[in-house]
């Protein structure tokens, strides 16, 4: 949901951003839905139909891994599509490469330690909205960016009540979606 959250914030708070015409920003962002959000739900839930996971919180590392490497090849077929097929504006690649670098070293991760990959996302919208804020002159993504920011708090403070994670599992999830993030607005952008 991070893509589809993110696209909506900046389409509607810094529409010239994304350069994307307001009669097509509805269509590309159900492109978005159905690649970031959609597809990887149906995937997970067919991995939970087939026995290949036990429940849908995947406990533990190795249950997560054939998952995530299912979802990094969604990621990685939109990105093809989004650059070859529906050409938008460099920007929108550019924000949609930042999000599937997120997933991209999320499942890498997951190889070796167990992170919070809700924390990571939560973290990564906030560093790739922070330079955002500085980019716009009115302030309009304030508001947005802070709400983002309370409940990314919110997200790991459950993740840790619900005990789906240790406090370094989360904080490692939280540092590294920001680093990603806010690296790579800087570097491409």
């Amino acid at each position: 949901m991070l893509a589809t959250y993110l696209i909506t914030i900046v389409g509607l708070y810094f529409p010239l951003m994304l350069a994307i015409s307001p009669r097509n920003f509805h269509i590309i962002l159900g492109f978005v839905f159905c690649f970031t959000f959609l597809l990887p739900v149906v995937n997970i839930i067919m991995f939970r139909y087939f026995g290949t996971i036990s429940s849908y919180s995947m406990h533990s590392r190795n249950e997560r891994m054939i998952p995530f490497i299912a979802i990094t090849v969604i990621y990685l077929v939109m990105m093809f599509l989004f650059y070859t097929k529906l050409p938008l504006s460099a920007n929108f690649n550019k924000m949609m490469t930042i999000i599937t670098a997120l997933v991209v070293i999320s499942t890498l991760i997951t190889f070796f330690y167990k992170i919070s990959v809700h924390s990571l996302a939560a973290c990564g919208m906030i560093g790739i909205l922070l330079p955002l804020n500085k980019a716009i002159e009115n302030n309009a993504l304030l508001w947005p960016t802070s709400i983002a920011l309370v409940i990314a708090g919110l997200i790991m403070s459950a993740r840790l009540y619900l005990n789906a994670h240790t406090f370094n599992e989360v904080v490692v999830g939280a540092l590294t979606g920001f680093s990603i993030g806010f690296a790579g607005m800087l570097m491409m952008f």
